[in-house]
This record gives C-alpha cells, structure tokens and sequence, in this order.
C-alpha cells in the first residue's frame, strides 16, 4: 500500500490531482475556523467550553459534527456541505414525482446539468433559510441549549444598527455555503475522488482527535482504548458489508447490426447488500429530532405530563423507546429508499430492449419479478446493518455515562460515512494506477 502511494506521487498527473485536493482541503478548514463578522470569537470559545460539561445531544451537535465544527463558531463555513446534500435528496425524491425532471434524468448528461444546476439554486435557498434559523437560535441562546446566555455569540453595540449585523451574518454564510459548493466541485472535476464526499468526510475526520483526547482525559486510559478497539470492529464490520454485492449474471445476445456483429457477453448486475448507503439514517434522524424541536418552545424546567413522556422516552437517546423507534425508521426508511431508487421493471426494458436475459429467467416481466425477489431478500440485511451501526452510539452514550458523546464521530452515520468515502476514493486513485500498470491500493 506504501508503495502504492509512492506510485502515485510519481505519476506527474496524479500527483497534480492529489496535491489540488489537498491545498482544496486546506482552504475548506481555513473557512471553518474563520469567524463569521459580527460573532463574538472570544464569547463563542466560552459558550463551547461551557457545553463540554454539559448536556450537549442533540440536532446542532450532530449538524455541529458534519461541520467539522464550524455551526457552533458560526464561521463563514458553518453551515458546510449540509444545504447542497438536503437539496440533492430533496431533489432525487422529486425525480420520481415529477415528470419533468424524470424527463430531464432520462436525457443523459445535458438533462443532468440542468438538475444539478436546479440543485445549486434550492441549496442557496436552503442556505438563506438554515443561515437565518442558526443565528436566530444563537442570538436566544438555544443554539447551545440555554447553557451560555451570559455570552452573546452576536452581541450589541457594534456601532451599527442590529438588522444590518444580522443581515451581514446571514449573507456570509449563505455565501460561505455556495463556496463550499464550488469546492466540492472543483475537487470532483480537478482532484481525487467525489468532492461533497471528500468535504464531509473531511469535517467528520476533523473531529477525531479532540473527541477522542476528550474521552481520554475524563473518561480513563482504559475505556479509550477499549473505545479503539470497538472502532476498529465496527469499521472492519462496515467495510466487510460495504464490499459485499450480490451479482445477478446477465447473457446478451449476438445481434447483426449492418455487417458487424454485436453481443455474445456475459456480465452481470450488482445489487449492494447496502443499496441505499446513509439516506435512511439521515431521514430516520431528522423524524427523531422534531420532537426535540417541538420541546424547545415550552419551559424546560416546567413540563407537563405528554412533554415529560416525550422527554424521556423520544428525546432522551438511552432511552429503549428512541433506540426501538430509531431502528424500526431506518428499516422503513431503507426499504422506501430502495423502492424509489431502484426500478425492476425499468431494468428489465432496458436488458430486453438491447437482447440480455438472466439465464434460466424470461426477459419482460419475469425478469422484473425475479430481481424484485432478489432486491427484497438483500434488502433486509442491509437494513438490520444500517440499524445496528446506527444505534451503536447510544449504546457508547450509555456505557460512557455521560450526555457528551452521544453525536461523537466514532459511531453510526459517521463511520459509514467515513468508510464509504474512503473506500470510494481508494477506488479511484486504485482504477487510475491500473491504467498506467501500477500496483495498486487493494493488491
């Protein structure tokens, strides 16, 4: 592997790609750290240090997670790669609704330009509107849970008037999103690897050595590394299930097409065990997170009896209700996703329109049934691994005894996350040194 890396620092182009990346990378964390203007710097190193001994769960530290840190500083890059993933969801599920951009999706590479250009404009809409939301929540205080309000991260007294501050505010990170945006792309079309994969997996890497020194510090020498030595399983586990495919072998007919002969092949369908990657766990999440957010509109400190049972049993994460809750959503989840992503019956028109059939299965509609059966069966483990990985970290945030790491980056979405980019890439820098006849990384 070592000496794959060194192969691929030789090759003059490669090299090219791997440093733009990385000088990418550098500018992204340099923009995640620069305070926004108008923000307290000083007030804002409080307020985090005030929560770190606090009760920290919650939808911002998870956002806060994704960020690398950069929502709770509210810097320029504070809202990170968030908005423009939320729009390509949002987008991807519209696709099946609307007819237009099914149309536009069926059109190649120009109809999807024009969807990713329809992307980048609701991803500064999303922008406005979470800009807004973050500064208003950090201006009352709830944006760390009403545990620094003796530190205005937005304070008066600036010598210009409130709205103007705000609006300066809001404008720097919607700007601050739609040059994220522009990162991301620059790395997929000029460096290594998908550039929104390559940010996030950035801001959640970014995280690792604070939350693990934490864990250290007040939670033991031997917990931390048994904390290690479960990483080490669960990415082992989540790589082995991340690889694992089922392919459905395909045989294609030889056609005379004018005076040349075509087809005659073999190759075959691969159906992932986990087909849907993390879009049920960030769907199954934000469900968990309203009542939450129901929540911060009453008195904390006087709940009656529906909020008490919300609070203990949807909000509180050890609780088995929320961990039960959160596993059966992101079966459910997972199975929707899948449904919508993935057509049997469109997958079979096209195999029987260019004369390919799965042996020993009818091409048309027994084909449709047959990959159908076999996307069902696949689908559930899939779905039980995504549930298990997901709700490891409550289990950390039981058996650490403590509210503070119960968004930390070892667990759950983060891990697969983190895996599935790395591996991605891998995969990448792996094709482009075959092509030159290099050892490559998976050898």
């Amino acid at each position: 592997m070592l000496s794959a890396f060194v192969s691929a620092f030789r090759t003059p182009d490669l090299r090219k790609k791997l440093l733009f990346t990385v000088a990418i990378i550098a500018v992204y964390r340099l923009g995640a750290t620069l305070p926004s203007p108008g923000v307290s710097y000083g007030n804002v190193q409080k307020c985090i240090e005030a929560t770190k001994a606090g009760d920290t769960s919650g939808v911002f530290q998870l956002l806060n997670l994704f960020s690398g840190g950069a929502l709770l500083s509210l810097s320029v890059f504070a809202l990170g790669i968030m908005p423009y993933i939320t729009a390509s969801i949002i987008l991807q599920l519209l696709t099946v609704v609307i007819p237009r951009l099914e149309q536009l999706r069926k059109e190649g590479q120009a109809g999807q330009a024009k969807i990713t250009q329809y992307t980048r404009y609701l991803t500064l809409g999303l922008g406005i509107l979470q800009a807004s939301a973050f500064v208003a929540l950090a201006r009352s205080g709830q944006l760390f849970n009403g545990l620094c309000d003796q530190f205005p991260i937005v304070p008066d007294g600036t010598g210009l008037p409130t709205w103007i501050t705000l609006a300066t505010l809001v404008i720097t990170m919607t700007a601050g999103t739609g040059v994220v945006m522009w990162l991301g792309e620059l790395i997929t079309d000029r460096g290594v690897g998908n550039g929104m994969s390559v940010l996030i997996f950035t801001s959640i890497a970014a995280r690792l050595p604070g939350e693990g020194y934490t864990i250290l510090q007040s939670k033991g020498t031997t917990k931390f590394i048994l904390v290690l030595v479960l990483v080490l399983l669960i990415i082992t586990a989540v790589v082995y299930i991340e690889q694992a495919q089922r392919r459905i072998p395909v045989q294609y007919a030889k056609r005379m097409i004018g005076r040349r002969m075509y087809g005659g092949t073999s190759t075959y369908i691969p159906l992932k065990v986990n087909q849907a990657g993390v879009i049920p766990i960030i769907f199954a999440s934000s469900l968990l997170y309203l009542p939450q957010l129901v929540l911060q509109f009453f008195d904390q400190n006087n709940l009656n009896g529906w909020q008490l049972w919300l609070q203990n049993n949807l909000v509180n994460a050890a609780s088995p209700a929320h961990i039960a809750l959160y596993f059966l959503l992101i079966i459910f989840f997972t199975y929707f996703y899948v449904s919508i992503t993935f057509n049997p019956t469109e997958v079979a028109d096209n195999m029987k329109k260019y004369g390919g059939f799965v042996p020993g299965i009818r091409p048309g509609k027994p084909t449709a049934e047959y990959l159908d059966f076999i996307l069902s069966r696949i689908t559930l483990p899939g779905a039980m691994y995504l549930g298990l990985v997901s709700v490891l970290p409550n289990f950390f945030f039981i058996w650490l005894d403590t509210q503070q790491y119960q968004n930390f980056p070892f667990g759950g979405t983060a891990v697969l996350i983190m895996v599935g980019v790395g591996l991605e890439t891998v995969k990448q820098i792996e094709s482009q040194l075959m092509q030159r006849n290099y050892e490559g990384f998976l050898r």
